[in-house]
């Protein structure tokens, strides 16, 4: 059963919650969007095992870009709960069960059977994903796994820009992906708590 975290995110209890174990933006580094181990696959193992055996993540690198989504964050989920009339709840992150090998920090939870993923990219790319009409490609992973570990049934995709409309899609569970991402999953845990029993 999935277990919910209320904290803040990015917050340091945030970072220990996640310390180690695979998180949904990260899981196309496990699994592609084909259902195949992902070439990433190794190098993030050996990141998550690190971070088993210190205790401590590593800092990535954040852009201006970066910078601006997350600022302009909560004036998007503010205008989304508008616009389809429902209230998005923050949370820090959901655990897929008491075992804690894996989770997602989504960037809302809505009733009891949806969750909210926003982006807030470059216009061209914004401009894109309006165009395109469908979830973009580069998602597909991320909210399948967050599909999986919340085990609800669909996710509110919503890419936005400032003046300019927002692209938002409603996306359901690929029943098949799932399956095979959850064979992946427990490989990839298996070979990670191995690899950190032989470093620790």
């Amino acid at each position: 059963m999935p277990i919910i975290i209320d904290c803040e995110q990015r917050s340091d209890e945030w970072y220990s919650a996640i310390l180690g174990n695979v998180g949904a933006s990260s899981i196309d580094k496990v699994i592609t969007t084909k259902g195949e181990p992902s070439k990433s696959r190794d190098d993030y193992m050996m990141t998550l095992a690190a971070e088993r055996i210190t205790g401590k993540g590593e800092v990535g690198f954040t852009t201006q870009a970066m910078l601006n989504g997350i600022e302009r964050e909560a004036e998007a989920r503010t205008f989304f709960e508008m616009v389809r009339g429902v209230e998005v709840k923050q949370v820090g992150l959901v655990y897929k069960d008491e075992w804690k090998l894996c989770h997602c920090s989504p960037d809302g939870l809505i009733g009891d059977n949806s969750g909210f993923e926003v982006k807030n990219p470059l216009s061209k790319t914004h401009i894109k994903y309006l165009l395109g009409g469908r979830l973009p490609t580069e998602y597909f992973c991320q909210v399948q796994f967050s599909l999986y570990v919340t085990e609800r049934t669909s996710w509110w995709f919503m890419s936005h820009y400032p003046a300019i409309k927002p692209f938002i899609v409603e996306v359901y569970r690929d029943e098949k992906w799932i399956e095979k991402c959850k064979t992946e999953l427990n490989a990839f845990n298996e070979e990670l708590l191995e690899m950190v029993k032989r470093l620790a």
